[in-house]
């Protein structure tokens, strides 16, 4: 097919792309709340996906990549499409009789102007179900009625020259004239959430049980949410191990109050806290014991509005390494202490004063950040983040489970919760789909058509198809580090151009079969506007090796526009079991293809080859972090073209904005340490594409970094381990 059909990945100009979110915003208020009526209906039977993985034919098909079967098959950026002439037709069989009551069709650009519905009983006699002569393409939702086992799309007059293209065939409905597979919402939260109130006998005994359970099981299978309705607990330290969450269960952190402390420390690691990994603490207020709460930590252990009457430290009991870690929405009284932490990105919070730096230190919207001094000392300070949207979760109201989804904020300052009402939705547990394990990727996807959100529990989820979230404002929220593991290839999860939707808190684990990706965000070619209601990624992690052999080709593939990537950590594993240059495979991390993407907390690390590529216009990060692979064998295994190396984070030729403020590349080339890498950053040298604060070492001398961004920036300097910055690019 000519390159013209394909659907145009963005809109030609700026101008024309916000023009649609003024037009939008026309009608925000009705859609939302017709979509709140829908959030707050009680769980019924309802019809469900039947179209998809059944049997399809078509009369024609354009080549063989447009099989029939790509209609039906779940997957957005896959389609059908047909010889370049009038009639042509896609069928599909159901299997069984059903009731049907709606048709959902996402055409490719080369759409049907003219065509029919029709349904049959028996595939021979047909009877039409809906006809239009002026269809205008894209995203269409048809209701229908009527019983049937094949249910066929016939065009009837091409809107262009060529052939029908649809992305999607999707029919729904009930099995055998109703009474189909309904699938509740709400229920219990499942063996491994363990609920306190202030009454509850031996709750340090408890806590300290699982501490010891996870306190060494880096890669085990355990997964634990520790949750505290509102009231005050007295002289409890709460030691936090590996996949354990811990949280208040009130709308507000001060709801739910500890005289005591929520501890991480490393004395499992004789006090080095660079593998303080998968672990979080939200929606408590603490009255430390000794005035200062200890949270030493390093990737993938989020601290979420979170009210510490005192002050806090981010370093280990004795001061050992620690590599890097994230804040938000958090109030911190006293001061904050990173003292031996590398680097570390606060967002959106208060504290009352930050004590020093080692390498990279980033604020952006926080009250009491230190003023940028970048780089003696190292303090990147935006007074505002540009857009930011807290991340859900789980409160009691009364006693009725319910989540709360924070509203966007644009141009934040503070935390979200002090003082005044908090801006977002309520929507109550019977709403969800709460996974337990065991639980199907079959019906998890039932469950997303019937209208249904998800909660993942704690546990380990392996899945054999992918989790297609295609309704917009979809909450998909994991507690105590939930993880999803795809076992044959496929990918872990899918969402749809689709406004606003969420996911947050979860872990996905690459399967020893290759995934040529594990979590896309939109169709290749999305383009629709989101910017009034974006998609955003929080605490969302991805592994590859290090619990056993894993391997994906890229982690994350961000397709749509105005996506919000909030605090994540895409690790291809450096130690633990099924690790090496070629046993956990991963040639890229982080793929950004859509327009206008803001990363707040981008951490990626040890790709084969690109840890971060940017297509998309006008992309923003706010505070990078990233290692190189160590376990290159020798400079011929990086080698990139005529380039030293794969850049940390390379921004396309092709783009003509983007941004980013506090970013560091370091690399430990153990193997093999006489390996060069050209630089850590990639750019095109355009007035639009900026650089603020970047930063690359060598650790130890173990490999170096010739120069910092393109040929830019001082070589690092033999074995001492010193940054070589740039304060602005271009």
């Amino acid at each position: 097919m000519s390159v013209a059909l394909v659907r145009p990945s963005r809109p030609p100009t700026a101008a024309s792309h916000r023009w649609r979110a003024l037009a939008l915003a026309l009608v925000t208020t009705l859609v939302a709340t017709l979509l709140a009526a829908v959030q707050a209906a009680p769980a019924q039977a309802a019809p469900v996906l039947l179209s998809q993985g059944g049997a399809v034919t078509a009369s024609s098909q354009e080549n063989g990549g447009t099989a029939a079967g790509h209609a039906v098959d779940g997957d957005g950026g896959t389609r059908w499409s047909s010889a370049f002439s009038d009639p042509q037709w896609i069928r599909v069989d159901l299997g069984s009789p059903a009731v049907l009551s709606r048709v959902e069709l996402a055409w490719e650009a080369a759409h049907a102007k003219s065509y029919r519905i029709e349904l049959s009983a028996d595939g021979n006699s047909w009877t039409t179900a809906y006809s239009t002569t002026a269809s205008a393409g894209g995203n269409e939702t048809l209701t229908i009625s009527g019983e049937a086992r094949y249910v066929r799309l016939t065009g009837t007059e091409r809107a262009t020259g060529y052939g029908y293209s649809l992305w999607e065939f999707k029919v729904f409905g009930t099995r055998d004239g109703g009474g189909g597979p309904e699938i509740p919402g709400g229920g219990d939260l499942g063996p491994n959430v363990h609920v306190f109130d202030p009454s509850t006998p031996n709750i340090q005994g408890k806590v300290d049980e699982i501490f010891q359970q996870q306190e060494e099981a880096q890669f085990g299978s355990g997964r634990h949410a520790l949750l505290f309705k509102p009231g005050t607990y007295n002289n409890l330290n709460a030691q936090i191990g590996f996949y354990t969450q811990i949280a208040g269960l009130g709308l507000n952190p001060n709801d739910t109050t500890f005289n005591g402390d929520v501890t991480v420390d490393a004395g499992w690691f004789d006090g080095n806290a660079t593998q303080n990994f998968w672990r979080s603490a939200e929606n408590l207020t603490l009255n430390p014991v000794s005035g200062t709460n200890r949270w030493a930590v390093s990737q993938a252990a989020p601290f979420r509005r979170m009210h510490v009457k005192g002050g806090l430290n981010l370093a280990p009991d004795g001061y050992g390494w620690a590599s890097g870690g994230y804040i938000a929405d958090s109030k911190i009284d006293g001061t904050v202490g990173p003292y031996s932490q590398q680097q570390w990105y606060t967002r959106d919070s208060s504290v009352g004063g930050w004590t020093n730096a080692v390498w990279n230190m980033t604020f952006s919207g926080v009250q009491g950040a230190p003023a940028s001094s970048y780089p003696n000392p190292p303090y990147t300070t935006l007074d505002t983040t540009p857009i930011s949207r807290e991340k859900p979760f789980l409160y009691l109201d009364g006693n009725e489970y319910k989540v709360f989804v924070p509203a966007k904020r644009v141009n934040a300052r503070g935390v979200s919760w002090d003082g005044g009402a908090q801006q977002g939705e309520s929507i109550p547990l019977n709403r969800f789909y709460v996974i337990k394990q065991g639980a199907t990727a079959a019906t998890i996807n039932a469950a997303l058509a019937q209208g249904l959100n998800l909660l993942f529990t704690p546990g380990v989820y392996h899945i054999d198809q992918t989790i297609n979230v295609n309704r917009a404002d979809t909450v998909v929220l994991g507690l105590g580090l939930a993880t999803i593991i795809p076992d044959n290839g496929v990918t872990a999860m899918k969402v749809a151009d689709v406004d606003g939707v969420k996911l947050a808190g979860f872990l996905i684990d690459a399967g020893p079969v290759n995934s040529p990706t594990l979590l896309e965000v939109g169709p290749q070619g999305a383009s629709a506007d989101h910017s009034a209601n974006p998609t955003s990624l929080q605490d969302v992690f991805v592994r590859i090796g290090g619990a056993g052999p894993g391997k994906a080709t890229t982690s994350i593939v961000v397709n749509s526009d105005d996506t919000i990537i909030d605090h994540t950590w895409v690790w291809r594993a450096d130690h633990g079991e099924g690790w090496g240059w070629e046993t956990n495979r991963a040639d890229y991390g982080v793929r950004v293809n859509g327009d206008d993407v803001l990363a707040t907390g981008l951490f990626v690390e040890h790709f084969n080859k690109y840890d971060v590529e940017w297509y998309g216009e006008r992309g923003r990060t706010i505070f990078f972090q990233n290692e190189k692979a160590y376990d290159a064998p020798n400079q011929a295994a990086i080698q990139n073209g005529n380039t030293k190396g794969y850049a940390a984070y390379r921004v396309d030729d092709s783009v003509q904005q983007h941004e980013g403020w506090g970013m560091g590349s370091y690399c430990y080339y153990n193997v093999d340490p006489t390996i060069v890498q050209e630089h850590g950053f990639k750019a095109p040298v355009k007035p639009g594409v900026k650089f603020h604060n970047l930063l690359v070492v060598s650790l130890g001398g173990n490999g170096q970094y010739e120069h910092v961004i393109n040929s830019v920036g001082s070589p690092t300097s033999g074995t001492s381990t010193v940054p070589s910055t740039v304060v602005n690019f271009p």
